[in-house]
C-alpha cells in the first residue's frame, strides 16, 4: 500500500510517501519545509507566520514528495494527515489540503494523532518493533508516558503537570542568548561543561507518581542567570547547560525505571523531538542494559516533526478501521 501523508502541526510543513504492508515499512520520500529561520527572528514560533508558511509550501512539497518517490497521485492508496494536537491554524492548512486531495481523487483519508505519529517513527527505524511496550514521548509540547497496548491503542499513564521538557530546554537556551531553537545548542554545550557545577532542582515530583514538573527547574535556572548578571559575575554557559541537562536526564532515567517496574514491560520506546538529545539517549541506553530491557529510539532524521511518521501511524489506523469524511476537523489539544 502506498501512503501519502502530511504533517503541519507546528512550523514544519511535511509530506511523505511510504510503502507499507505486513512485511514492509519503507520511506520512499520524506520532504520537510521549515520556517525555523523566520521563527528565529522572534525567538519562538509565531502561529500566524507558521500558518502562512504552510500555505505557501504545502502544494510544492506534495509535488516534490510524489516526484522523489517516483509515483503520481493516481498510485496512492491512502492519504494520512495530522489533525491534532498542535497550532490550530497550522493544522487546518494540512487537514484541508489533505481532505481536498483525498476526495478529489477518491482516496481514503485517515486522521492521525501527532503524538502517536512520533511513536510510529520508531517503526520506520526498527522494522521488527511491535507493541505492546512502554513509550516516553518528549517534545516541545509534551512529556508523557504511554502504555502502548497495540498500534492504535494508547493509554497515557503519566505526564508533565506544567511545561514540557522541550519547552524547558528552549526557554533556557533563549534566556542564555543561544541560537533558536535553543535545545540543540544546550545539548551540544552540555558535553563541554561540568554537570555537577550547579545544583538545580529535579523535575521529578516525588516517588508516588510518574509525573514531571519542569516549571520550577526553568524558573530556578532563569533566577540563577539573572542573579549572576546583577552581581556582574561570570557565567559558564557550558556548566549551566551541563547541570540543567544532568538534572533532567537523572529525573527521566529514574521515572523510566519506575515506569518499567510498574508496567513490567521489557521494551521502552523513546519518541518526540527531544528524543534527539544525546544525553537522554545515552542515559536510557545505559538503563536498558542495566535492566535487561530493549531500548528503541528513532533515527535522528525522524525525531522532529515529519510526515513519514504520520504515514506509518496512518497505515495502522487504516487497518484498524479509521476513516475520515468531509467533516474532518483539526483540534489543538
Amino acid at each position: 500500500m502506498l501512503v501519502l501523508s502530511f504533517e503541519s502541526s507546528c512550523d514544519e510543513t511535511a509530506c511523505a510517501v511510504l510503502e507499507m504492508s505486513e512485511g514492509t515499512r519503507e520511506v520512499k520520500s520524506n520532504i520537510i519545509a521549515s520556517s525555523v529561520d523566520i521563527q528565529a527572528l522572534y525567538g519562538g514560533v509565531v502561529p500566524e507566520i507558521a500558518s502562512r508558511a504552510h500555505i505557501e509550501a504545502i502544494s510544492k512539497i506534495t509535488y516534490e514528495a510524489l516526484d522523489v518517490a517516483g509515483v503520481t497521485i493516481k498510485d496512492i492508496d491512502l492519504i494520512a494527515v495530522t489533525n491534532g494536537p498542535g497550532l490550530i491554524g497550522a493544522l487546518l492548512v494540512g487537514v484541508n489540503f489533505a481532505k481536498s486531495l483525498a476526495f478529489a481523487n477518491n482516496i481514503p483519508l485517515v486522521p492521525v494523532d501527532h503524538i502517536k505519529g512520533h511513536v510510529a517513527a520508531n517503526y520506520l527505524t526498527h522494522k521488527k518493533l511491535e507493541p505492546p511496550f512502554l513509550s516516553l514521548v518528549v517534545s516541545g509540547g509534551h512529556t508523557s508516558f504511554f502504555d502502548v497496548k497495540s498500534y492504535t491503542g494508547f493509554d497515557e499513564i503519566a505526564a508533565t503537570r506544567d511545561d514540557a521538557v522541550g519547552e524547558c530546554f528552549d526557554k533556557i537556551g533563549r534566556v542564555m542568548g543561544l541560537p533558536y531553537p535553543g535545545g540543540a545548542m544546550v545539548d551540544k554545550l552540555a558535553s563541554q561543561g561540568d554537570k555537577h557545577a550547579i545544583s538545580f532542582p529535579s523535575p521529578s515530583i516525588n516517588k508516588d507518581t510518574l509525573d514531571f514538573s519542569f516549571s520550577g527547574l526553568k524558573t530556578a535556572v532563569i533566577n540563577y542567570l539573572n542573579t549572576k548578571n546583577q552581581k556582574g559575575e561570570e557565567i559558564s554557559p557550558a556548566d549551566v547547560c551541563a547541570s540543567v541537562t544532568y538534572s533532567i536526564t537523572e529525573a527521566i532515567t529514574q521515572k523510566v525505571r519506575d515506569a518499567l517496574n510498574k508496567t513490567e514491560y521489557k521494551k521502552i520506546v523513546l519518541a518526540g523531538g527531544v528524543s534527539a538529545n544525546s544525553h537522554i539517549r545515552e542515559a536510557l541506553s545505559t538503563l536498558a542494559r542495566e535492566t535487561n530491557t530493549e531500548f528503541y529510539a528513532p533515527e535522528l532524521s525522524l525525531c522532529g516533526d515529519n510526515a513519514a511518521m504520520i504515514g506509518a501511524q496512518g497505515y495502522y489506523e487504516y487497518l484498524d478501521g479509521a476513516r475520515a469524511d468531509e467533516a474532518l476537523n483539526a483540534y489543538p489539544s
